[in-house]
């Protein structure tokens, strides 16, 4: 898939709804975009950390080349040109190259209002067109975060584990929740 095609696009009731993909000109928006999930401390890995610029510049990259690959697929929300979500489907490798790694974000003052299950049934569309081999897609989840669950089930996501204190915080430990989906 080409950098910055658009996926959807369509006139919501909280505004003007694009999902597309990144490109290279997308770098300082998603920079800004997880410094601020992290400052939020919301449930996403970064927890408070400051990612620098240079950081982001080689996620995107990498991210870039594997879309480019065929190895990965990755969606950014846009609402009225504001950067309000990101979603990725990666392939891991070797023996693995048959599992998708999941990862979703929306920014929180547009939680809620459907924009993660339309970016969730997109990612996961275009990664059933476009990632030759997937059969199985996995995430993991904050064993406290309750709503993502719930979605993530909706969209036939099981649990398959869970790790106590898989998360350190800075306030002590939480559980990673393992889910899987098959897509064959």
């Amino acid at each position: 898939m080409r950098p910055g095609t658009i996926i959807y696009k369509e006139k919501l009731k909280i505004g003007s709804v694009i999902l597309r993909y990144p490109k290279k000109t997308d770098l300082k928006l998603l920079y800004r975009y997880i410094n601020k999930l992290s400052r939020e401390r919301t449930f996403i890995i970064v927890q408070g950390e400051r990612i620098s610029l240079k950081q982001e510049k080689r996620y995107l990259d990498n991210q870039l080349q594997k879309i480019k690959e065929g190895k990965a697929v990755q969606l950014v929300v846009f609402v009225n040109n504001e950067l309000v979500g990101n979603s990725q489907i990666s392939l891991r490798g070797a023996i693995e190259r048959h599992i998708g790694g999941f990862s979703i974000s929306i920014a929180k003052k547009f939680r809620g209002q459907g924009l993660g299950k339309l970016l969730m049934k997109s990612v996961i569309a275009e990664a059933k067109k476009h990632l030759r081999g997937l059969e199985i897609i996995v995430l993991s989840v904050f064993a406290d975060n309750e709503i993502a669950k719930k979605m993530y089930k909706k969209f036939g996501f099981r649990s398959y584990g869970m790790l106590p204190q898989g998360i350190k915080l800075e306030k002590g430990y939480a559980n990673y929740i393992y889910m899987y989906k098959v897509t064959r």
